[in-house]
């Protein structure tokens, strides 16, 4: 293999070796469903069980949701009012904008320069809701989900977050116990994943939404193999498929601007278009390869281009040695 091919080749491999190890782990989101972690028909007690009042409590009591202010829209009043129905022992803390900025000011006073900083207002909805789990513990619901039996069964584990479909974990229901290192990670990681992305969707997704949180949960899994401290996955099947679900979904998605119609239309044609992504990128490299190293190959001149360079003339044992070009 000639010289100029086989760096050719060499640096197309570091590259693509590259770009894959970069995006490995959101690929692997799209292999790994979490089902050794997943909480099972079996462990969950019917509403009216004995069995519920059997079961460790680890979790608090409290119950966590967000919003701009405490006028919450009507057509959040009624999920709202769901969750306090059903759980009148339980303590509610609402996240107004004002409350949040000063519990992050107080408590986590490192982050408040990126808390103040996020472009849009549900990055900072997001981001309190991992605070506020990693320092209270209790249970997150969005106000767009309602109650439709007691949340106590769930209080049993650590830590838990719903399945999401196509791919990994929501941020949308969440429950954990107080300092839980899953929340703890998701906290620390929140200033290094803070970039700029072109279309706002994906910008909120990567830095502080579900995607985010899929990616922690991705590294945190990889790091703790075996341990105690696995989250534990609530599947749809479990919550919004009978008459036993803990949760009832309302209409949301109230962030969502013009660029998520792109979005979801590019997630339902995404092998179409990684298939024409790969097409694409061989072809550049193809062309690139054809104009610039396949010429040099087949002309010996462009081999040598280098000797055409003023003042400079190849040396071998027989040429005689140079002029001394600074006399007087």
């Amino acid at each position: 293999m000639r010289r100029g091919l086989l760096i050719f080749v060499v640096v197309t491999v570091v590259v693509l070796g590259f770009a894959l190890h970069s995006v490995w782990t959101l690929l692997s989101l799209l292999v790994v469903d979490g089902l050794e972690d997943a909480i099972s028909k079996a462990e969950l007690p019917a509403p009216n069980s004995v069995a519920i009042n059997e079961r460790p409590q680890l979790i608090p009591k409290i119950i966590h949701q967000t919003y701009i202010n405490e006028s919450i829209p009507e057509v959040w009043q009624g999920p709202q009012e769901s969750c306090l129905q059903l759980h009148p022992d339980y303590e509610y803390k609402l996240w107004t904008d004002k409350k949040a900025r000063e519990f992050i000011a107080a408590e986590y006073p490192w982050f408040l320069e990126t808390f103040d900083a996020y472009p849009y207002p549900i990055q900072r909805a997001d981001a309190i809701r991992y605070f506020v789990l990693h320092h209270f513990g209790g249970i997150y619901i969005d106000l767009d989900d309602g109650c439709n039996r007691s949340l106590d069964p769930l209080l049993a584990y650590p830590a838990w977050v719903r399945r999401t479909t196509p791919t990994g974990i929501s941020n949308d229901a969440m429950g954990a116990v107080p300092r839980h290192p899953f929340f703890l990670k998701a906290i620390d990681s929140l200033p290094e994943y803070n970039r700029g992305w072109v279309l706002p969707y994906i910008t909120v997704m990567a830095t502080t939404g579900p995607l985010y949180l899929s990616l922690i949960w991705r590294h945190y899994n990889s790091a703790n193999p075996q341990g105690d401290d696995r989250v534990r996955i609530l599947f749809p099947n479990e919550y919004n498929n009978h008459p036993w679900s803990f949760f009832t979904h309302h209409l949301g998605n109230s962030w969502h601007e013009s660029d998520v119609k792109l979005i979801f239309w590019m997630a339902q044609h995404w092998v179409v278009l990684t298939l024409l992504g790969f097409a694409v990128g061989f072809s550049v490299l193809g062309l690139i390869y054809n104009l610039c190293i396949k010429p040099r190959q087949n002309n010996p001149k462009a081999r040598y281009a280098y000797s055409r360079i003023p003042f400079y003339r190849r040396i071998s044992s027989k040429d005689i040695e140079l002029d001394d070009r600074h006399e007087v």
